[in-house]
């Protein structure tokens, strides 16, 4: 897409203002949160199909809530699309509100916001379809391959689009991530913002704008399917580990099983697995069966019984007790921190009462934790959606920041600013990984592809073993795959870090490397497997890194395993077998809601006792045909039944184009209220393509009357709505 396609730049709602420039530099999670709108009033239900209805006064006009209506162009056809069928176009959603997400899979603040979109997602299902728009910020996240897995690890059930260049961002006017833009039901743009936001803020902004397109007769509320990524995986034993922990003492593995939302403790080889928590996503305490998690990254373990879990998308950090075999929250409230700083009104003047800006454990809200480390009868918090250091006695009486200032950036400095936010500190972007020599901490600070260094020694600065911080500007935009010198070294998204024999070993994720820094030359280098002629191995987005009995344990995360690496063996490596282990047994995604669907009138039928076939006749266009990759969901019932009952044996099958059947058995004779309930989808053919999906739900009402003696072996329903008067 050229640069003089036309861009957005104002839009306007309820009289608030959103700006919208291009930045000759954009950097994750910057942009503020702007307007929003009163509540609207609630949906109303359709009547049923041929119901004849009361005439009504006429409803009064209801204004239309937003002053401005923008043309935007389509989006480019050669581009990738997941979770669809095949390649749409925005006019394919006309009818519906689209909400686009401008996102890059590395950005903390696009990961905070992708629980909203879902929340949105499931308020909305009949009138709002929300776009993903992939406008990539490392050079690994313009992949295709690389996006697939990322919106399988993020479990994103809406469309995305690849846009690798930057066509579509530019186009829009996006100059942040993550931004959002509002498509309305006739195909205008209507709103946009930058910067996280919650779910009540858009539902206020869509509560009151449906009821102005719906009495104009624009807003097509038919539900929509999409082809999801997920639902054509296979199970897996581990679903993207996010971090692993060896301990030589106890000669036991700790492995965050993130997507699975369970924790793994094996031994050294895999043996004798023990898994905590249920699998299901949640944060309930309790047994290691009842427990549950919300992609669960880093891990500390006292040596002892006490196994620390930072309980990533909860917002929490877990206690694990290996003795008594229970889980229970030590800190967070079950909800994302806005404030880095635990106490702080946000007065320039105000000061901690205490010394330092600290919270009691339970009261304060925490924000991404995504690495641990214990020292010192403290636990080290890598707190990624803050951009800092946190620290909490292992007692658990206080928790706050220990270092960072809380802007994102690779800063150089004093550990806390003199102020919240001060610019005389250092700064963090979304620290990832934690590992220590016992004199300091080593931080992956993935955002800025560095490793930072924090010495335990309060009165010593943070300071960059690798990494950008001595660069005047853009230090975020500095990335590569650099060997030798540190000082001329690069990494790209460095997400885990472990420490051992002298050395330091990097999860280079976005390089698909494991690297090596020695501390005592001042070089970083790839390990390498001599026997494959120097070839790097062959890693996927590693994540979590650890080092015992000259080993080193890798989260290969996208690879869903752990791998071995024999550091005394050099030309050794090998999966970690993990004897005896399953994926967990959890429920299928949530239905559309109930209160929706098609309702028909079925004349009298009257059937023989025994088996026979039921065939339903499906009411599509010559267009249409129903779509295989979704399921037929068929449930005939009776009610005011005495002695007839009814039984559907067997899946729905769909013998041709347009008809399902099933077998069902009859028992008894006599009369009773039939409801025959069938969902399926079904695929609009637009010109020489496939156009978006969509849900249908017929809801028959009708009398069954069974007689003995009858030979009838096939019970026939047309479900072509009748025309409306």
């Amino acid at each position: 897409m050229s640069e003089t396609q036309p861009r957005i730049f104002l839009l306007f709602f309820f009289g608030a203002l959103t700006t919208v420039t291009i930045a000759s530099s954009i950097a994750c999670g910057q942009g503020s949160e702007r307007g929003s709108a009163e509540q609207g009033a609630a949906s109303a239900e359709k009547p049923p199909i041929g119901a004849k209805q009361p005439a009504l006064p006429a409803a009064p006009a209801i204004a239309n809530p937003f002053q401005r209506q923008i043309a935007i162009p389509d989006l480019p056809s050669d581009l990738t699309w997941f979770n669809t069928t095949e390649a749409r176009q925005l006019q394919d959603f006309k009818g519906k509100f689209v909400l686009i997400d401008f996102w890059t899979y590395c950005c903390i603040n696009c990961i905070h916001i992708l629980p909203e979109l879902k929340k949105l997602e499931q308020a909305f299902s009949r009138q709002l379809v929300v776009v993903g728009v992939h406008s990539a910020k490392f050079d690994t996240e313009r992949a295709d391959d690389n996006l697939r897995e990322a919106i399988l690890r993020y479990e994103i059930e809406h469309p995305v689009v690849n846009d690798p260049q930057l066509e579509v961002w530019r186009t829009f006017g996006a100059n942040s991530w993550p931004t959002i833009l509002l498509i309305d039901p006739n195909g205008k743009a209507v709103f946009m913002r930058s910067g996280e936001f919650q779910f009540e803020q858009m539902q206020a902004v869509l509560n009151a704008a449906i009821p102005y397109y719906r009495q104009q007769g624009s807003l097509d509320e038919t539900p929509l399917r999409f082809d999801q990524l997920s639902k054509k995986q296979p199970k897996r034993t581990l679903s993207f580990p996010g971090k692993v922990l060896a301990n030589e003492k106890t000669q036991q593995l700790f492995i965050a099983d993130s997507n699975h939302n369970r924790i793994i403790v094996t031994d050294l080889e895999g043996r004798s697995p023990l898994i905590i928590g249920s699998g299901k996503q949640g944060r309930t305490d309790g047994d290691f069966g009842q427990a549950e998690f919300h992609h669960p990254q880093g891990l500390a373990f006292d040596g002892e019984q006490n196994l620390y879990v930072a309980d990533t998308e909860n917002h929490l950090i877990r206690h694990v007790d290996l003795t008594q075999k229970t889980v229970r929250t030590i800190a967070g409230m079950g909800i994302q921190g806005r404030n880095a700083w635990p106490g702080w009104t946000g007065d320039p003047n105000q000061k901690p009462e205490s010394g330092r800006w600290v919270g009691a454990p339970l009261e304060t809200a925490l924000n991404s934790p995504w690495a641990l480390w214990i020292h010192d009868h403290h636990l080290m918090i890598a707190m990624a959606g803050s951009h800092q250091l946190w620290r909490m006695p292992l007692k658990g009486d206080t928790i706050g920041p220990y270092a960072g200032n809380g802007r994102e950036d690779i800063v150089d400095g004093p550990r806390l600013p003199v102020t919240p936010y001060g610019l005389n500190a250092s700064s963090f972007a979304q620290p990832s990984g934690l590992a220590s020599d016992g004199r300091r901490l080593f931080v992956a600070d993935s955002e800025g592809s560095a490793i930072r260094v924090l010495p335990f020694d309060p009165t010593r600065p943070v300071s960059t073993l690798i990494g950008p911080s001595q660069l005047p500007a853009n230090r975020l935009f500095e990335f590569g795959d650099i060997d030798g010198k540190l000082s001329s070294g690069k990494l790209q998204h460095a997400i885990g870090i472990a420490y051992g024999d002298q050395k330091l070993f990097v999860a280079d994720t976005y390089n698909n490397k494991v690297k090596v820094i020695d501390l005592s030359e001042a070089t970083i280098s790839t390990l390498t497997n001599p026997a494959d002629n120097d070839q790097p191995f062959l890693f996927n987005e590693p994540a979590g890194l650890s080092f015992a009995a000259g080993k080193l344990y890798v989260a290969d995360t996208n690879n869903h395993r752990i791998r071995v690496l024999n550091l005394l063996e050099p030309s050794q490596i090998q999966d970690l077998k993990i004897s005896g282990l399953s994926p967990p047994t959890v429920a299928d995604l949530p239905q559309p809601p109930a209160d929706w669907g098609t309702r028909i009138p079925l004349p009298d039928l009257t059937v023989g006792t025994g088996e026979l076939k039921l065939q339903i006749q499906l009411p599509l266009a010559p267009t249409a045909k129903v779509n295989q990759d979704f399921p037929i969901d068929l449930v005939v019932s009776l009610s005011s039944a005495d002695e007839l009952s009814l039984q559907t044996k067997g899946t729905p099958q769909l013998v041709d184009p347009k008809l399902i059947e099933v077998a069902i058995g009859v028992k008894g004779v006599g009369s009773a209220k039939l409801k025959v309930d069938l969902t399926y989808g079904y695929c609009e053919q637009q010109g020489d393509r496939l156009g978006v999906c969509k849900l249908a739900r017929l809801i028959g009402h009708g009398k069954l009357h069974s007689q003995a003696g009858s030979s009838q072996s096939v019970l026939r329903l047309d479900f072509a709505p009748p025309a409306s008067d």
